[in-house]
């Protein structure tokens, strides 16, 4: 026999449904990872509603487990995501969606005074295969760029241990090799306010944000807090704009869009992550020896790891351990680095698959003098 509930408990369950992940503007909703990436593209439709901008959205790619459900999910949504003026249309294939998110940011080529909407922001989604498949045409959407209301978040699924694939697959350094900063969350809410970093950093840098999920993540079900503006965006100030802006324009020649993407954008989008300190301390004190940093899954699995040992914030604070998260994975902030490594004599990157982050770490701590200088450990 099931205890009595607390009446204000009782009321409160009595008002809940299982659409709330989707009605609600404000509050809390159980929903799964896969549906917090239905829900993400409203969250950034209101938003633009609150800044008094017209904009739509549009979601395309090819299913394929983590994200073999995601179609179906938009379906089920749809009511919901037409009220937000937002398109789903599943691809013939990983490319045409991917060409077709690109057409959403050549708004600018239309007459003036022709467009509906003041922007046209985009999701592209596919398993690790499509990102494969797609690298061509993300690397001229990349450097064409994006809009100033516009943008796009590349989603990948990866499948790690190959459960469902032919091949494992870490999307991780494709997205790096088109250009795309990558970003990682480690939970359910995170999809939700990475995703929304990741639209702004695509808008201000004028760059594909790529975005990493796994079936422990985005299969996962949790309760979050949705609202709109939830996450506070920070412009940079220390970053100047070159002349033209970063944004797509027309005719733009290859070489010009290559110089613009190496020169200016990538570093636009270092100083946006820098700006609103997607990679920060958890855990840190002056007199820390030992550094610990990781993103995604593996920064679950850490923070797992050291409870299991007893190593609980505290703890860690006694015994000198710093604990580094990482939201974006590359390009990883150097000034960020720089202070979760200063001080510390041995850092150690937990990561899974090929290495991303602890190349970049070593990179950066290279020139350090050699007494001042942490030993960097990882595979």
């Amino acid at each position: 026999m099931n205890a009595p509930l607390p009446e204000h408990i009782r009321r409160a369950l009595e008002t809940v449904t299982l659409d709330d992940k989707y009605s609600l503007d404000h509050g809390r909703a159980f929903m799964s990872g896969v549906q917090a990436l239905v829900k993400l593209p409203m969250l950034q439709r209101q938003r633009d509603a609150a800044a008094g901008k017209n904009t739509a959205g549009f979601i395309s790619g090819y299913r394929g487990s983590p994200l073999g459900g995601y179609d179906q999910a938009l379906w089920k949504a749809s009511p919901y995501l037409k009220q937000q003026n937002i398109v789903f249309q599943p691809g013939v294939n990983e490319e045409l969606a991917a060409t077709a998110l690109w057409g959403t940011q050549q708004m600018g080529f239309a007459p003036q005074g022709s467009n509906r909407f003041d922007g046209v922001f985009g999701i592209w989604y596919g398993k690790g295969p499509g990102v494969d498949r797609c690298s061509d045409v993300f690397k001229h959407a990349n450097m064409a760029g994006t809009t100033p209301w516009g943008g796009v978040i590349a989603v990948a699924g990866d499948d790690h241990i190959s459960k469902s694939s032919t091949a494992a697959h870490q999307s991780d350094h494709i997205f790096k090799a088109c250009g795309f900063p990558v970003f990682f969350p480690a939970t359910v809410q995170e999809i939700l306010d990475l995703g929304l970093h990741a639209f702004a950093l695509s808008r201000y840098a004028g760059v594909w944000s790529g975005m990493k999920t796994i079936q422990e993540i985005v299969e996962s079900s949790a309760t979050a807090m949705i609202d709109p503006e939830r996450v506070q965006i920070h412009l940079p100030t220390d970053f100047h704009m070159p002349e033209g802006g970063l944004h797509i324009r027309w005719p733009d020649h290859a070489l010009d869009q290559e110089a613009r993407l190496m020169h200016y954008k990538w570093y636009a989008a270092l100083a946006y992550i820098r700006a609103n300190r997607l990679n920060y301390n958890a855990v840190e004190t002056r007199a820390d020896k030992f550094g610990l940093m990781a993103s995604g899954k593996a920064w679950n699995d850490l923070r797992q790891a050291l409870l299991d040992l007893g190593l609980d914030d505290a703890t860690c604070r006694q015994l000198g351990i710093r604990l580094h998260k990482v939201g974006v994975v590359w390009p990883l902030e150097a000034q960020l680095t720089r202070e979760f490594a200063t001080g510390l004599s041995e850092i150690l990157v937990v990561e899974e698959k090929r290495q991303v982050i602890e190349y970049q770490v070593k990179e950066e701590l290279y020139n350090w003098r050699a007494d001042v200088r942490p030993n960097v450990l990882g595979k």
